[in-house]
């Protein structure tokens, strides 16, 4: 077997990759914006590869990959499943695995405290392919941190230059893949895989809260098209007022401007939570529920503050198309999309959301059929 050093040049979607005790750490954010932050959540998730794969040329029959995963254990909740690695052969999904041993976080989610247990790495083995030439895409768990620690083959790899466009998106939990079953049936995996772009997902699951160090990320990301979905987290952490809300959304457009001046640039709105249209946030767990060992949410705000300048689901829908719409004036690649044409009330009635607030894994394939029919990409890949 060969082994093969891991750089950046085998891996699409990541913005950093950092050197750590066992292997290397594939990030979603480069390491300047990570020093601007100090939240466990965000360092959580935007370490957890969500649309980062590895992908390289070969005749090998034999695919090993080591890594260490990090897994979630929500106590007095089901277990989680394991994070799950697709393995793409020319575009083909072929197999699935899952890595075993690895760290543990256990997390307690109705105090927040934590605690990490440290495992060892383990071996994903994939044999009997073809010994002709072909490209191999190893996408990583959307949802679980991965240290890359080792690749080996029995056939020399050669990295895949891309020739198609880029496709830059961010968003909140539903972008990054939350319900969705493996790495490659996230909505946005399957729409750039309907519309022929490569992507890079800077959907942060809990962590959409319009900041600086986003909108500078994506102003220096190569992209050919750019895509944000804002709103729904900022209404979850009751995180602003109307009055600073928009403001915000100007400096984040501004910021993104500065790099991609004439870059097609869409501004989605938030799909259709019922428990958020009219009830502005925060969002709570659902301690009922979770007594009876289910995940659900509520919202914890009262409708009488709206008045006063409360967000929810509603009011921010209304002002980003009166943001969107003013700005287009002098923008002319500038775009808004109602997320609720992505999934409204008739898909709630047949597609409830799970946990009252994320869709299931059909929700995610109904989303990505949506968007990819949407003018902005048929204009933008064309």
């Amino acid at each position: 077997m060969i082994t093969t050093p891991i750089t950046t040049d085998l891996l699409r979607g990541s913005q950093d990759l950092e050197k750590t005790e066992r292997g290397l750490m594939p990030h979603r954010l480069p390491a300047w914006a990570r020093t601007q932050y100090d939240d466990s959540q965000m360092s959580m998730v935007e370490t957890q590869p969500s649309g980062i794969r590895l992908v390289f040329r070969t005749a090998a029959t034999v695919v090993e990959l080591d890594t260490v995963p990090t897994k979630r254990d929500y106590v007095g909740a089901p277990s989680r499943p394991d994070g799950v690695y697709d393995v793409l052969v020319d575009g083909e999904l072929v197999r699935q695995l899952t890595a075993q041993g690895g760290d543990v976080i256990s997390i307690d989610l109705t105090t927040g405290a934590s605690e990490l247990r440290v495992g060892e790495p383990d071996t994903l083995r994939v044999g009997g392919l073809s010994g002709v030439p072909k490209t191999v895409e190893i996408w990583l768990p959307h949802a679980e941190t991965t240290e890359l620690v080792a690749l080996r083959t029995d056939a020399p790899v050669e990295p895949v230059p891309s020739t198609r466009p880029v496709w830059v998106h961010h968003g909140s939990s539903i972008s990054h893949g939350s319900n969705a079953t493996h790495p490659t049936g996230t909505w946005p995996a399957l729409a750039a895989a309907q519309a022929g772009v490569e992507l890079v997902n800077l959907g942060f699951g809990g962590s959409a809260y319009l900041q600086p160090f986003i909108a500078r990320t994506i102003r220096e990301t190569p992209a050919d098209l750019i895509s944000v979905k804002l709103g729904i987290n900022i209404v979850n952490a009751d995180a602003m007022r109307l009055r600073s809300f928009t403001p915000a959304v100007h400096g984040f457009l501004d910021s993104i401007r500065d790099g991609h001046a004439e870059t097609p640039l869409l501004v989605v709105s938030p799909i259709l939570c019922p428990i958020h249209e009219d009830t502005p946030g925060p969002t709570g767990w659902d301690l009922s529920a979770l007594a009876a060992g289910e995940i659900r949410f509520s919202a914890t705000g009262d409708p009488d503050d709206v008045p006063a300048g409360k967000l929810t689901l509603s009011v921010i829908r209304a002002e980003l198309a009166r943001i969107v719409g003013q700005r287009a004036l002098s923008d002319p690649n500038l775009f808004y999309l109602d997320g609720r044409d992505l999934y409204g009330e008739a898909d709630n009635a047949t597609h409830p959301l799970t946990d009252d607030l994320h869709p299931d894994a059909d929700t995610h394939e109904l989303i990505a059929n949506r968007i990819t029919q949407h003018a902005f990409f048929r204009r933008s890949v064309r």
